[in-house]
């Protein structure tokens, strides 16, 4: 052993053949300061050694090196630009020094080589994988670009086409892909990894593979004519304005760095990604981006921790109502491995949840998702059912009839009579109270809610919500069922709406005050979707959902929490809902759907819901986009923060998980607390004053002010 540190050793043979083995503290490798420090400390160690004939870098464990170390990015981008630029400058020579190594090196990868792992990787000269390997740069969805040299040394091993496509969608490969690409030279069986690479090391030392010109070709130019750079670059400049849109800076910043960058040496090239980096680690979208991140891994973390809590395990779930819900909870269930059986009163209801399933698994085989097989195993796990009985040997019943109170406690009381004393009963209502709905059991410890969003398969939360009497073992039981089913599940208590229902109800009354002020709900849609970011404005949304249920819920909204959420006057939700004009499920609301000559489908503006508006509404007027903003997110964000301020939420990042997966919260804005956080407390109380007017949903607590007043954080 020629070096030993905390994260990685270094060894030398009797041949003269070096290992850089790198075995962290923990379950994973990753590039914190600590482990930079070593890798510098080593590359000198061996540069000095004198009888080194080459060296193969390679893990200990199950993955190689999963990138660097972000928890460590939160106080770093805090410091001046000056100090970031002198970290990522100082960091990024590291890997110079061990690239500079004067015999050549090879890196053996397995599993994840993500970030500065695979950027480890480009740093050797000589690249084999085994077929667990996943490799890739995936800094863009922090909101950042490669630091280490990941954007000098791709585009110069695979060509700049290749590498910007796999820096600016952040999407990894694996081994055979990348080496399709030439991203790699051999993909082995993760037996052979470790001597395949040795060997190919030894065949490098003794000149059957020159590695010298390989290393040259990373420390050049890029090999490309003026015409072949123009083309190039300004492709990928298109396809990234295309897609990225104008919110996400990284992306950009990349194709920029990499152009500028393409007639420099090394040095050149790495000094203008240094730059690109530091830039990008000052912008909103980088905070939060990186705020996500952290966010979902305290989320996964407290649902691991309770996972690993729960003493019963289910076995098999039943679904209550086949519907579109039910039919989707249904596959979700059963193509997880989880048997389901799925009730209803109507056998034409069943026939609808079984062909829910059926269109989804056809979809996913249509796109190459989906074998055949898997298709029949998940089919043959949902079991239609007209009787009760069929129920009893259920771990967990997920009821999922129609949203009403009555109706709701009368299933309930009958499945409880149906099951064993031990099977948990869950309810999947968006905005009825759990602890409501727990007087019809007699045993409410063994209940919770169990929220899915819909389109189920697609969207990845649910909220558990934790009635008064229901049991730690229940909620712990039903996380850990959750996750087995492929779900991010966030505890809450109870209330109307819960968490996600109860802050977006705000945000659509503030769409309605703006109607009824004579806003255009077109150009309110436009300003949300392109100046947001949401994916769909409000009217829009408010099609998808269904005009009457959004109707009836901001009903039961109103009667759970009347002091700030009654009822609007002349609201054109309710006038469009009167005139059944219900959205998407029946083609007409506030655009009218339909499908064009090739059967895609369409969406316009429908002049019959401007008519039944017309006389409840002002006078159409233009209003300023940051109007426009302010007046749907401040009551979203007020009532988020009396969530947390209640303990409806246990914490900011766990509100904002929550409306990233449930409401599709843009994420270059991180989250609603977030987004509070980056206009400033300060200001946002400002914004919300200016409002107050308005009515309650604009009126910020004590709270808030106290914390704008202390300048404290929502995430300290």
């Amino acid at each position: 052993m020629i070096y030993e540190g905390k994260s990685l050793t270094v060894s030398v043979s009797d041949e003269g053949f070096a290992e850089l083995v790198f075995d962290a503290e923990g379950s994973v490798n990753k590039f914190d300061r600590q482990t930079v420090q070593e890798l510098d400390e080593a590359a000198a160690k061996m540069a000095s050694h004198g009888g080194i004939k080459g060296v193969l870098v390679r893990s200990a464990k199950p993955v190689f090196i999963v990138g660097a170390d972000i928890t460590e990015f939160t106080d770093l981008f805090s410091k001046t630009d000056e100090e970031i630029l002198a970290w990522v400058g100082k960091t990024s020579q590291v890997f110079d020094h061990f690239e500079d190594l004067p015999f050549p090196s090879i890196a053996a990868i397995n599993g994840f080589a993500l970030g500065g792992g695979c950027e480890m990787t480009l740093a050797c000269d000589l690249r084999v994988a085994d077929t667990s390997a996943r490799i890739g740069l995936p800094e863009v969805k922090l909101g950042l670009m490669p630091g280490f040299g990941g954007t000098v040394r791709l585009p110069r091993i695979i060509g700049s086409d290749n590498a910007l496509e796999w820096m600016t969608t952040g999407k990894d490969r694996d081994g055979q892909k990348a080496l399709n690409e030439g991203a790699i030279d051999a993909v082995v069986a993760p037996e052979k990894l470790r001597d395949a690479a040795m060997a190919m090391l030894k065949d490098a030392a003794e000149g059957k593979i020159d590695w010298k010109a390989r290393r040259q070709a990373k420390t050049s130019p890029l090999k490309l004519n003026k015409n072949e750079a123009m083309m190039s670059f300004s492709t990928a400049q298109a396809v990234v304005a295309a897609q990225a849109g104008k919110h996400y800076p990284a992306p950009h910043m990349m194709v920029e760095t990499v152009k500028n960058a393409s007639s420099k040496d090394r040095a050149g090239a790495l000094k203008l990604e240094n730059e690109g980096f530091v830039k990008l680690a000052k912008t909103d979208a980088a905070q939060a981006q990186i705020g996500i991140f952290l966010a979902d891994q305290l989320v996964k973390s407290k649902g691991k921790k309770r996972a690993k809590a729960a003493k019963q395990e289910v076995k098999m779930n039943a679904v209550l109502g086949a519907g579109i819900m039910g039919g989707g909870i249904a596959y979700q269930s059963a193509a997880k491995g989880i048997p389901v059986v799925m009730k209803d009163i109507k056998q034409d209801a069943l026939d609808l949840g079984l062909s829910e399933a059926s269109k989804i698994l056809n979809k996913g085989m249509e796109k190459g998702k989906v074998t055949p097989k898997k298709m029949a195993s998940t089919l043959n796990a949902i079991t239609p059912t007209l009787e009760y009985s069929a129920m009893k040997d259920a771990d967990m019943v997920i009821e999922a009839v129609v949203e009403n109170a009555k109706i709701k406690a009368s299933v309930l009381k009958e499945t409880e009579a149906a099951v064993s004393d031990d099977t948990i009963i869950c309810s999947n209502t968006s905005t009825i109270s759990i602890n409501q709905l727990a007087q019809s059991l007699d045993k409410p410890e063994r209940f919770c809610g169990m929220h899915f969003f819909n389109p189920v398969h697609r969207m990845p939360l649910v909220e558990i919500i934790r009635g008064k009497d229901t049991s730690e073992d229940t909620i712990n039981a039903v996380v850990a069922t959750t996750m087995k089913m492929g779900k991010t599940p966030i505890v809450v208590n109870d209330c109307p709406g819960f968490l996600v229902n109860r802050v977006l109800f705000p945000y659509f009354a503030g769409f309605s005050k703006l109607m009824l002020d004579g806003a255009d709900f077109v150009a309110v849609d436009k300003v949300m979707e392109k100046d947001f970011g949401w994916p769909m404005g409000p009217a829009y949304l408010l099609d998808v959902v269904g005009i009457d249920t959004a109707d009836h819920a901001s009903s039961v909204m109103a009667e759970g929490i009347p002091e700030r959420m009654q009822k609007i006057d002349n609201d054109p939700v309710t006038i469009q809902y009167r005139a059944e004009r219900l959205g998407q499920k029946n083609q007409k609301g506030f655009y009218n759907y339909g499908s064009d000559k090739r059967g895609r489908p369409t969406k316009a503006a429908a002049d019959e819901a401007y008519t039944l508006m017309a006389g409840h509404v002002s006078e159409r007027r233009d209003f300023d986009k940051d109007e426009i903003i302010a007046r749907l997110m401040v009551p979203m964000a007020n009532e988020a923060i009396r969530c947390l301020e209640e303990g409806i939420v246990d914490s900011a990042a766990e509100a904002d998980m929550a409306l990233l997966y449930g409401l599709g919260f843009p994420p270059f804005r991180g989250g609603i607390f977030r987004w509070i956080e980056t206009i400033g407390l300060d200001k946002f109380v400002e914004l919300a004053d200016k409002y107050a007017e308005l009515g309650p949903i604009y009126q910020v607590t004590d709270g808030v002010r106290e914390m704008a007043a202390n300048r404290k954080s929502y995430f300290a």
